[in-house]
């Protein structure tokens, strides 16, 4: 008996101490964002992760059916809204005369409004846009699929790549879950889901018609530091107005793209539609949220396809691959020893045939990152190069969030003028705009590429002087600004 008694004691006390343990793992548990190495993008975006993804049951002799996949993605994709404001000042000559510049001058405001698509891909309220859908913004809202409303701030953008991420508050939003682009075939069915006409979301079906196209759809910008990346994938699924920042499934409701335009000549759809693959998507938007902007890497080469005519000129023995038409003098491929007249045919083991592919691959990556390149010389013989990628500034470490932080105010994002910019503008001083979100300089007006001069009458030397005193300032500020010609203006403002 007095055995039999241990016995129970002991099981009793085994079950005891493991249902805390059972419970603990069963369990979500918030991550302390300070004591933790695991990056907040890692943390938030859990479509994959939190909310269940209910697999198509894919018949192969019922080809069209994708009830599952709709109800999978409906409820994650969102309607955007915005409102922008365009804020001119009009100067008072003779009020300056007598009390200095920007004296007695006067604001005036223009009003417009846009509306676009977009998808949850965090349940804290996370969500993944096209640039172009909240460009200029000065307020954003977002209307879920249940008709609830929230408004909605910038967490960041990227002009290159036409993505933006934004953010609602809450929790337990239903995120999408995301796919794998490159696995996507040509042929392959796909859903496009979106607001188009401002409609509820709607769903479409078609096929994937091609991948990594590239359609000159966005502008290069050297004075806004945009250098486009273009590899969409193509789809003959109805897209329209408002569809832009939608999402693009697969039939197992996993997010693969977002829509982004359309080709038409009516600004409808008439049979071909273009999303950014997913796998460049989460690059972006997890730099985004991580840092604010995007870290980019660059392999520091001018490319071009491989046409019958660069063929026969240089002797190529087939059209596979990408040409080198030159290296960037201190790049990542100058260092490495890669030289004009080269071939790429690989970016890691995945072999790229076209500029737009090649620069998916390398867009998916940051500064630091190395890189395996396969490639042909010349003289025809096959290479293998490790290249280490670079920043804009031939840096490769990431720049740090207190950086960013230093370097930020008010919506904008500055760097210092370059020796040369002076000299060509024949100034001493200034820091220039590269980047804009909606906040009051937006508002204002100023764009990527203006420099300010001063504030408050005073020269503006560096960055981090002029974020100080936008970010303290308690009244109101006069800024004299210069275009990249060399016209001068000035803005005032209130705070």
């Amino acid at each position: 008996m007095k055995y039999n008694a241990f016995i129970k004691t002991f099981v009793i006390g085994i079950i005891g101490g493991s249902l805390p343990l059972l419970i603990f793992l069963n369990t979500d548990h918030p991550v302390d964002k300070e004591n933790t190495n695991v990056a907040l993008s890692d943390q938030v975006i859990d479509g994959n992760r939190n909310i269940p993804v209910f697999r198509t049951n894919f018949n192969p002799l019922n080809s069209t059916d994708f009830r599952e996949a709709s109800k999978n993605s409906i409820n994650s994709v969102v309607h955007v809204t915005t409102k922008v404001v365009h804020t001119s000042f009009q100067r008072d000559i003779f009020q300056e005369f007598f009390y200095g510049p920007g004296a007695g001058g006067r604001e005036f405001k223009q009003f417009g409004s846009g509306a676009g698509s977009g998808v949850i891909i965090s349940s804290k309220g996370y969500i993944v846009t096209n640039n172009h859908v909240i460009e200029n913004a000065s307020e954003i809202q977002v209307v879920l699929n249940d008709n609830s409303k929230y408004d909605a701030t910038v967490i960041g953008t990227d002009p290159s790549t036409d993505i933006a991420v934004i953010k609602i508050e809450g929790d337990n939003f239903p995120a999408m879950a995301l796919g794998n682009s490159d696995e996507l075939e040509i042929g392959e069915w796909v859903l496009a889901v979106g607001n188009p006409f401002n409609l509820t979301s709607t769903v479409t079906a078609g096929i994937v018609s091609a991948k990594a196209r590239n359609i000159n759809l966005l502008n290069n910008d050297s004075n806004k530091n945009i250098v486009p990346i273009e590899s969409f994938i193509q789809t003959d699924a109805a897209v329209n107005p408002g569809n832009s920042g939608g999402a693009l499934v697969n039939t197992r409701g996993e997010l693969v793209g977002i829509n982004t335009a359309i080709a038409s000549q009516t600004g409808s759809y008439t049979g071909y539609s273009f999303a950014v693959p997913v796998n460049l998507v989460q690059k972006v938007m997890k730099d985004l949220i991580d840092y604010g902007i995007v870290q980019r890497g660059y392999l520091g080469v001018q490319i071009t396809d491989i046409t019958q005519e660069i063929q026969t000129k240089n002797n190529l023995p087939n059209l596979k691959g990408v040409y080198v038409v030159g290296v960037v003098e201190g790049g990542s491929a100058e260092k490495a020893g890669l030289k004009e007249g080269d071939v790429i045919l690989r970016i890691g083991a995945k072999e790229v045939n076209s500029s737009a592919a090649l620069q998916e691959e390398i867009g998916k990556m940051r500064p630091g990152d190395k890189v395996i390149v396969g490639l042909r010389n010349k003289k025809g013989d096959a290479l293998t190069k490790e290249i280490v990628l670079r920043n804009k500034e031939g840096l490769t470490k990431l720049v740090s969030k207190e950086e960013i932080k230093n370097n930020q105010s008010l919506g904008a994002t500055f760097e210092p003028l370059s020796s040369k910019e002076k000299k060509s503008l024949n100034i001493d001083y200034g820091v220039k705009i590269i980047s804009l979100n909606p906040g009051k300089l937006m508002s204002l007006g100023l764009r990527e590429g203006i420099i300010i001069t001063k504030i408050n009458n005073e020269p503006v030397k560096t960055v981090a002087q002029l974020t100080s005193k936008l970010n303290d300032a308690s009244r109101g500020i006069l800024l004299e600004i210069m275009t990249s010609s060399g016209k001068k203006d000035y803005v005032g403002f209130g705070l």
